[in-house]
């Protein structure tokens, strides 16, 4: 383990992505040591991790595999010795009318949700409830509120993040540990780049303030939950520009 057990830590699941790695750097500007998770994206990830000032390490794991969610749990235990904030960000999005989806593509967004809970209950045992001390900040969507054509097995899994959030704030209640949600809204990332124009236009019509979002918006909630926010537990706090109040 290295010598950094007094400086606190936060793991970024989809540390690499749009969000997630604003996240990172906002976390990181807030003095935390971040473990920065990813999938496949080495490169960016690596990128990120020259970038931030704070310092951090590099995590690897598929979250569909509970063996390697366990494997990563170890390795920040021994890298870190200590996990403060876990920002559960990582997910896919499965696009299609339910009338022609495969089972198949069901399943695939399916284990986000069960990555999600399988890693938040690794991380409870291992670091928080030991210390009688954390933040778990879940990343869902405005769409998990809205519905949206076209998804609803990305707008089920993201209601379920929510729904996670409320119930494990209640289980954790009364052990110093905060647990929420950040729900954005339509955020300029890659995910938002491949709509189409017509799309996009729909989306700016219905949105007050009149534009996408951008990730470092939402990052900055996220920061706030990590460090402030003593008598915030089990909320939704909505990033949208008002297209959606909650």
């Amino acid at each position: 383990m290295t010598d950094n057990t007094d400086k606190p830590v936060a793991l970024v699941t989809g540390g690499a992505g749009g969000i997630g790695s604003a996240c990172c750097r906002a976390l990181s500007a807030k003095g935390f040591r971040v473990g920065i998770h990813f999938r496949k994206s080495r490169e960016p990830a690596e990128k990120l991790l020259s970038e931030i000032e704070g310092g951090g390490f590099l995590l690897q794991a598929d979250l569909g595999d509970t063996q390697q969610i366990d494997a990563m749990v170890k390795q920040i235990k021994d890298e870190a010795g200590r996990l403060d904030v876990l920002v559960n960000n990582a997910g896919i999005s499965v696009n299609e009318p339910i009338y022609s989806m495969k089972i198949d593509s069901f399943d695939a967004q399916r284990v986000v949700t069960r990555g999600a809970w399988y890693l938040t209950k690794r991380v409870l045992r291992v670091f928080m409830l030991r210390r009688s001390e954390g933040r778990i900040v879940n990343i869902s969507s405005v769409v998990g509120h809205t519905g949206n054509a076209g998804q609803i097995a990305y707008t089920m899994e993201k209601a379920a993040i929510d729904s996670m959030t409320r119930s494990l704030a209640k289980e954790v209640a009364g052990r110093n540990i905060l647990v929420n949600s950040v729900a954005p809204g339509f955020i300029d990332t890659e995910m938002t780049g491949e709509l189409s124009e017509e799309i996009r236009q729909q989306i700016l019509e219905n949105t007050p303030l009149g534009r996408i979002g951008r990730p470092e918006e939402v990052a900055e909630v996220v920061a706030f939950l990590a460090t402030g926010g003593t008598y915030i537990q089990g909320s939704v706090i909505h990033v949208n520009g008002g297209m959606y109040g909650g």
